[in-house]
């Protein structure tokens, strides 16, 4: 298309999208009110868990920093959202280009309508599918909030949310989800985002702990303010959490049902081990400890949730609270800080999980999917091996160069006398509490 032409059919596409309810790429296909209930109360469950992310880290920072953690989170609904929609999902499922990227074909999600789009979701309108995609992509930024609490310019995170969003999740995304994906093509398996959201987030966390530097008096012992706020947060991504890997079958059926058991499986297995290597190893069970547990077997199982059976999920479930453990304690001893353990539970959790399911994956569970390792297939392992390195290479090196490049023109960290004062007075003019 010519430039003359692209900025006025730009304008009508974004304000009145065309073809909106004709029928998109591929076969003609009939919708099912029942998969269509279930992909969207998924999609509500998944966008709880931003709300629920937000109490979660809420409840672990100082009091002076509770609103503007939470303001984070929140506002990542919003920010997010919008991008998703005038341009993120058609970077991210858009017609491929080249196995890399989407073309701006369903820019404003023009073409995207009520008629479903086979090479996605063939039993749902197409507008459904791209609903549920934006809350992971609004939730994947959020989770990096963990990383810079307490101290980051709100203006800066705003800036950051969004170039992240665009240069980091959209690629990832396609290249693992998208129809012409090429490490979808070369058989990676991630059924609901062990790499698309938890590695690209988690180890995005480590460049911006890194790179930020340390909260002021990290020496000292920041215990958490609120600890029931971070139990209800963690309850609510729980419960969140069945519509983030179930919902990812994208129907109501045998694969949602064995994934949503699947996930509780992982979930108190990762909560258990937890519990008792704490007790062992510092004498008391905790609270916090069992939240954090929680979190790290929902985050490890996510991409194998659709590929596994319930013992392999019970196996990866207790790995990922031992692993998860020992990695949250090593931060201290390597003295970077994370300050709400992003790296240490959703990265670590998405690599021991993406990992896992190369080895415990069996086309008896998801015929869509491929056997592991444990199963005949030294491949499946092989594929998962690279596909890991690729994120993790991608997503530390973009993120840095984003981070240096806004440090430069907008400075990443509050002064000194606003980290003191505390984010809500100094960022947002307001206090989470007036006691």
């Amino acid at each position: 298309m010519k430039i003359r032409t692209f900025i006025p059919y730009l304008s009508i596409s974004l304000l009145f999208p065309v073809n909106a309810f004709a029928q998109t790429a591929g076969s003609p296909s009939k919708i099912d009110s029942g998969d269509t209930a279930f992909l969207l109360l998924s999609a509500a469950l998944v966008m709880l868990m931003t709300p629920g992310l937000a109490l979660f880290y809420g409840g672990m920072v100082r009091r002076k920093n509770v609103l503007g953690t939470v303001m984070q989170s929140f506002v990542a609904i919003a920010i997010v959202s919008i991008q998703w929609i005038l341009f993120g999902y058609s970077l991210a499922f858009g017609p491929d280009i080249h196995g890399i990227i989407g073309n701006l074909d369903w820019i404003g999600l023009n073409r995207v309508g009520v008629t479903p789009n086979p090479d996605y979701a063939a039993t749902v309108p197409h507008i459904a599918f791209m609903i549920y995609q934006a809350m992971f992509a609004v939730i994947t930024p959020a989770l990096i909030c963990g990383a810079f609490a307490e101290r980051m310019k709100f203006s800066t995170f705003l800036v950051f949310t969004i170039m992240w969003s665009t240069l980091v999740y959209d690629p990832v995304c396609h290249w693992i989800w998208a129809s012409g994906g090429w490490l979808r093509n070369m058989g990676a398996l991630d059924f609901a985002g062990g790499m698309v959201v938890h590695i690209t987030s988690g180890i995005s966390a480590l460049a911006a702990a890194l790179i930020i530097g340390k909260r002021k008096g990290h020496a000292h012992d920041f215990t958490p303010h609120n600890l029931p706020m971070t139990v209800l947060g963690a309850g609510l991504l729980w419960f969140g959490w069945f519509g983030f890997n179930a919902g990812s079958a994208l129907s109501s059926g045998a694969l949602s049902a064995m994934t949503f058991a699947v996930t509780h499986i992982s979930a108190v297995g990762a909560t258990l081990i937890w519990v008792v290597i704490e007790w062992i190893h510092r004498g008391k069970p905790t609270m916090f400890g069992a939240a954090t547990g929680s979190i790290a077997g929902l985050a490890t199982i996510t991409p194998a949730s659709g590929f596994v059976g319930p013992m392999p999920g019970l196996i990866i479930g207790l790995c990922a609270g031992a692993v998860c453990y020992l990695a949250l304690n090593m931060k201290t001893r390597l003295g970077y800080d994370d300050s709400l353990d992003a790296f240490g539970v959703h990265g670590i959790g998405g690599i021991l999980g993406t990992l896992a399911t190369g080895l415990f994956a069996q086309k008896l569970i998801n015929p869509a999917g491929a056997d592991g390792l444990f199963f005949g297939n030294s491949g499946t392992f092989l594929t998962q091996l690279i596909s890991v390195a690729v994120t993790i290479v991608y997503s530390f090196c973009i993120t840095a160069i984003i981070l240096k490049v806004l440090d430069k023109l907008m400075g990443l960290r509050v002064d000194d006398e606003s980290e003191t004062l505390g984010l809500d007075l100094s960022q947002h003019g307001e206090s989470g509490y007036t006691l």
